[in-house]
């Protein structure tokens, strides 16, 4: 149990790659049709088209899927007439936060994506890997687990009983073995393309940070709970090394829904598309406390 003491702070949250679909922010374009010119000027190539089309294999590229995740994120954070208190993003949602925070720009925030994005699709083709859900096993028992397996690491802690992990093919497939022994309700690989927030996922980190330690970043306007630490922070300084921190770590989506709790967050709004990161709020937060918990898509 959580003591609640204030219940007017309002948490905007920013979903990652997988929550695209056919069509997504196409209702957006008549109202922001400059601003994703530029996206499509800056990219090199008419994502809009990728976006806004039927193809949805097309889309799951991803180079295509997180500057499009961006775009419809960072469109919709503009739209609001609302300043957020607080901040946070699901891995790639944190560039998307930052915008919504005014601490990067939509252009810089866009490079630094398809820069990420283009490093990491690289580093997939290069370094195969795996990532699978683990169902209804506490943290603990999954991160003792993942010691006693090189090259396996707890990727995502999305929510109580539900964490994803990350590594090599052989490494995932031993471990699976080894969760579903220990009771875990499901162990299921993920049609991922590589191991994302592991130590495979280095080249990536390296070719990042150049651009990273290149881009303005400035003090937010609110806190940002970022990924890594799962703590609020508006210093640059420390934003920049969280971000490149978050490509080979694990993101802890629990305890910074659970932080942004303790820090007096009410509302949690989604902004982007799907609604996966409600969901995980629904099983995070108490269900008596009286949290809002909404999308905007």
């Amino acid at each position: 149990m959580y003591s609640y003491k204030y219940f007017m702070k309002t948490a905007y949250i920013f979903p990652g790659q997988g929550s695209q679909f056919p069509g997504m922010a196409k209702e957006l374009y008549p109202a922001h049709k400059e601003l994703m010119e530029k996206a499509n000027d800056i990219l090199g190539f008419r994502i809009t088209d990728v976006m806004f089309g039927e193809d949805e294999e097309a889309l799951k590229a991803t180079r295509v899927t997180q500057p499009a995740i961006f775009i419809h994120s960072t469109i919709l954070a503009m739209s609001q007439a609302e300043a957020p208190d607080m901040v946070a993003g699901h891995s790639l949602g944190e560039f998307s936060a930052l915008v919504a925070a005014s601490a990067m720009s939509f252009e810089d925030g866009l490079r630094l994506v398809a820069i990420r994005a283009q490093a990491m699709q690289k580093c997939c083709e290069k370094v195969p890997g795996a990532m699978a859900a683990i169902i209804k096993l506490p943290d603990e028992v999954i991160e003792k687990i993942c010691e006693g397996i090189p090259g396996v690491v707890p990727a995502n802690f999305n929510s109580p009983g539900q964490v994803v992990i990350s590594g090599d093919e052989d490494g995932i497939e031993q471990a699976c073995v080894k969760f579903k022994e220990a009771g875990a309700k499901r162990a299921l690989k993920l049609a991922v393309s590589g191991a994302f927030h592991s130590p495979l996922m280095e080249p990536a980190r390296e070719e990042l940070a150049g651009a990273i330690e290149a881009t303005p970043i400035g003090t937010p306007r609110c806190p940002i709970y970022q990924n890594v630490s799962a703590l609020p922070t508006t210093d640059p300084v420390v934003i920049k090394e969280n971000l490149l921190k978050q490509l080979t770590g694990p993101v802890r989506w629990t305890q910074t829904v659970r932080n942004m709790l303790e820090d007096g967050a009410g509302r949690f709004v989604e902004l982007g598309p799907g609604t996966v990161l409600q969901g995980l709020v629904k099983r995070i937060a108490d269900p008596d406390a009286g949290i809002v918990i909404e999308g905007i898509s």
